[in-house]
């Protein structure tokens, strides 16, 4: 017998007009879709202000984490997805390592022409895996 899927979604606009949720949990893994910086009422936050985004980014990846109970040493592996990556790069690099302390999961970063939202200048998708002792 399988493993039911269990989703999970902030109730945004977007989440039914592209259709996906922004965490599924298979098993022991939570698959997160990728973050974007925005409040709690779907405002998009920190326009031009790069390392704002990544900042309110990784507030709601932590969102994500707390509705499965799960804790940032339990991540495995990030997507980070960059507009501009080259002039960005090095406040990526800082942040991404200071969300994570001493844990150091696997990492992808990519820089891309453009991402959903036409000011959107980052996007961090996860691998969680709940088996992993924090």
């Amino acid at each position: 017998m399988g493993s039911q899927a269990k989703a999970f979604g902030f109730g945004m606009p977007w989440e039914a007009l592209y259709g996906y949720s922004q965490a599924l949990r298979v098993g022991d893994t939570v698959y997160v879709s990728g973050q974007l910086s925005h409040d709690r009422d779907g405002t998009f936050v920190g326009a031009d202000d790069f390392a704002r985004q990544v900042r309110t980014t990784l507030e709601n990846l932590d969102l994500v984490l707390k509705r499965f109970g799960a804790e940032r040493s339990q991540i495995v592996e990030t997507t980070v997805l960059v507009r501009n990556l080259r002039e960005n790069f090095d406040t990526t690099a800082r942040l991404h390592a200071e969300y994570f302390g001493g844990h150091r999961p696997t990492s992808t970063v990519m820089g891309v022409a453009d991402l959903a939202l036409p000011e959107q200048l980052v996007e961090i998708g996860a691998l969680v895996r709940l088996d992993v002792q924090p």
